[in-house]
């Protein structure tokens, strides 16, 4: 076994690689981009170096640097991560040709795999099922667009090279495809650094369902079984789980015998991923393989009671396989979902900024967590927003869902806005109770998923105003002990008042929103009044989670969180409501969106200047394309009306907040 690993990575994975060398007692090495520094997977290696500049071209996609320093730290192996160089050949063979051994498969492999197109002609030779399409050389545009009225409509436009969603678009007309292809080949090149696309046709209402493959260097290959992938947006995953609600065991063994020949038929070695779309019929057809370990990999180890990153190691070290395919037993059901730094109502705009709070649940048998940041780390513009990866696991799936529902409730992100509220909606949708839910669900029915500008019912202001008072009699009594005479009649904090019964004016906003909740009373019992509505609170306590009280009567018992600043509460749906307590008696309205100017949402590149002075434009035109964190934004005309002025050209860089647009008056 290795005694020192270098981590080419950042984040959550290259903290979960630190973990398990920890566990078999091998000395890690991180290395770190500027943007890094602070970084939680710095503080975990027992060494960590700078190899660059803020941008991944300049730090962890710069194959010389981390061979560099593997070099000057004695690096016997170089573990990838996935994202980055994981999949890169040219890496992969560098390190071969150093003397350090690559955690994954041979530079072969890899580049076999790393052509869609190359990989779906090796796999037609196998036996492998394919979906029909072109998967050629010729990327000439007017030849596309005859390949692509050939294979038929509706059909996907995808990057050959690399995954995760990037460059895919979904062609349903003839007459969309031209812009859609340019589209495609401009993110396939800004990702991957390669503009090639394949066509296929577009099978309607699919599940993506993919396999764990793993070989040794002694030629054994087996798959550690499926996980359903079809929670989807914009071809990224959601939620994944393990094993599918979607597969029989017929179905099962038909798919895991054909993703080992997919990996045979490579020579693979180490962990691999082969995807599969699988027809509501139960046709299903090869899509890719990913030549490393993926993201969603927890739930294959929790039903599975493995570790995939150790596997990797005695693998890479030269290991066999530690069990035959007869030795895999699976038990229970596991479910992943991602928290990420996004906003689901802006289109999940990724965020940045300073985790003020990150309260998650606490480990457990049921509960794992996989993170790269902790509360007061920052979410930088230069990486994937994602926070933490949320893994659960119990005997079976409906209990499974019972205990994500939990521990998404546990949690709670202030800083960038989050995807928890967006996550916990998704949880609770019969498609995803079910099981039923396909790859383009999310995108067709989005709405269903949002909570959107809704003013929260009157109880829950009532309940959240009762916790905010609980809260500031408790800080007031604190305050008042500390006193020179605790027994004094003044240094009581109730609202009692010379002449008049006290009347207190609890202020809070939601969504922009200022909802205002007069109270009478104290020590739990109140009289509330909202507008028209009153009601009468009592019995009311609260020990820090859970507040239960009587409203006009009726008793409840809600997961309520509050402190000075908000109140997090929970209805009775399981709905999240995140209210922000504001001054009694003072109130401005958040400014809206600026009817005159188009800004920019976040730092990035304009790729694309669709528009110019003097034009007409309709409110909702596209008149900007911004590549930001790795995706590409499309920015709209706030309101019907005249350009006056652009602010940005085709490849330039802008800050957060800078005017893209002026429309004249």
């Amino acid at each position: 076994m290795f005694e020192r690993v270098l981590i080419a990575n950042r984040g959550e994975i290259a903290c979960r690689v630190i973990r398990t060398c920890r566990r078999l007692g091998i000395r890690t090495i991180a290395v770190y981009s500027e943007a890094d520094a602070d970084a939680q997977h710095v503080r975990l290696a027992d060494e960590a170096f700078p190899i660059g500049g803020p941008r991944p071209a300049d730090s962890y996609l710069r194959g010389d640097a981390i061979l560099a320093v593997a070099k000057k730290a004695g690096a016997q192996a170089i573990h990838p991560g996935y994202g980055f160089l994981s999949e890169n050949t040219d890496f992969a063979r560098a390190c071969s040709d150093a003397g350090i051994a690559f955690i994954g498969p041979r530079p072969e492999s890899i580049e076999a795999m790393g052509s869609k197109a190359a990989a779906k002609a090796l796999m037609e030779t196998h036996g492998v099922p394919l979906v029909p399409g072109y998967h050629g050389d010729n990327q000439d545009g007017a030849f596309l667009a005859k390949q692509a009225a050939k294979t038929g409509f509706p059909l996907m436009i995808k990057a050959a090279a690399g995954g995760g969603g990037k460059g895919m678009r979904i062609v349903r007309k003839e007459a969309e495809f031209a812009d859609a292809l340019a589209s495609a080949q401009r993110e396939a090149q800004s990702s991957f650094g390669d503009a090639r696309v394949i066509l296929e046709r577009y099978v309607e209402h699919p599940r993506h369902i993919e396999f764990q493959v793993f070989g040794d260097t002694q030629g054994h290959v087996i798959h550690l079984n499926e996980r359903e992938c079809s929670a989807q947006r914009r071809y990224q995953k959601v939620l994944e789980e393990t094993p599918s609600p979607f597969l029989d065991e017929a179905r099962r063994a038909a798919m895991g015998e054909a993703a080992v020949a997919a990996a045979k038929a490579v020579n693979y070695v180490g962990a691999g991923t082969v995807e599969f779309i699988v027809a509501p019929t139960g046709e299903f057809f090869f899509m890719e393989m990913n030549t490393r370990l993926q993201v969603e990999h927890p739930v294959t180890e929790l039903t599975l009671g493995l570790d995939l990153v150790e596997w990797q190691l005695r693998v890479a070290a030269g290991e066999p396989l530690p069990l035959t395919q007869d030795q895999i037993r699976a038990h229970g059901h596991a479910i992943e979902v991602r928290l990420y730094a996004e906003d689901p109502e802006q289109n999940f705009l990724p965020g940045s900024g300073k985790l003020l709070r990150l309260r998650l649940p606490a480990p457990s048998e049921h509960v794992r967590l996989d993170g790269g940041v902790i509360e007061g780390d920052t979410v930088t513009i230069f990486y994937d927003p994602m926070i933490a990866k949320l893994i659960v696991f119990d005997a079976d799936r409906p209990r499974a869902l019972l205990r994500l529902r939990e521990a998404l409730a546990a949690c709670e992100i202030t800083g960038p806005k989050s995807n928890i509220a967006f996550l916990e909606r998704l949880t609770r949708h019969p498609v995803v109770v079910e099981g039923h839910i396909d790859t383009g669900y999310l995108d067709r029915h989005l709405d269903e998923f949002l909570v959107g500008d809704v003013a929260p019912p009157d109880y829950v202001l009532f309940a959240a105003a009762t916790a905010a008072l609980l809260h500031d009699e408790c800080a007031a009594m604190s305050a008042t002990r500390g006193g020179s005479d605790p027994h004094s009649p003044w240094a009581q904090a109730d609202a009692w008042r010379i002449g008049h019964e006290g009347r207190r004016l609890v202020a809070l906003e939601h969504h922009g929103r200022r909802y205002e909740v007069e109270a009478y009373g104290h020590a739990g019992h109140y009289r509330m009044r909202h507008g028209d509505d009153r009601c009468e609170v009592s019995g009311a306590r609260h020990d820090g989670e859970i507040l239960s009280a009587r409203f006009d009567g009726d008793a409840l018992r809600l997961a309520v969180r509050a402190d000075a600043s908000r109140v997090l509460l929970h209805d009775v749906d399981g709905q999240r409501h995140h209210l922000a307590r504001a001054a009694a008696y003072a109130w401005q309205s958040r400014d809206a969106a600026g009817g005159d100017k188009l800004v920019a949402p976040m730092p990035g590149r304009i790729v694309l200047v669709k528009a110019a002075a003097g034009d007409e434009v309709a409110e909702g035109q596209e008149l900007l394309v911004m590549e930001a964190m790795k995706m590409e934004l499309a920015l709209k005309a706030p309101r019907a009306g005249t350009i006056e002025s652009i602010g940005a050209s085709q490849g330039d860089f802008v800050e957060a907040d800078a005017v893209l647009v002026r429309f004249a008056e």
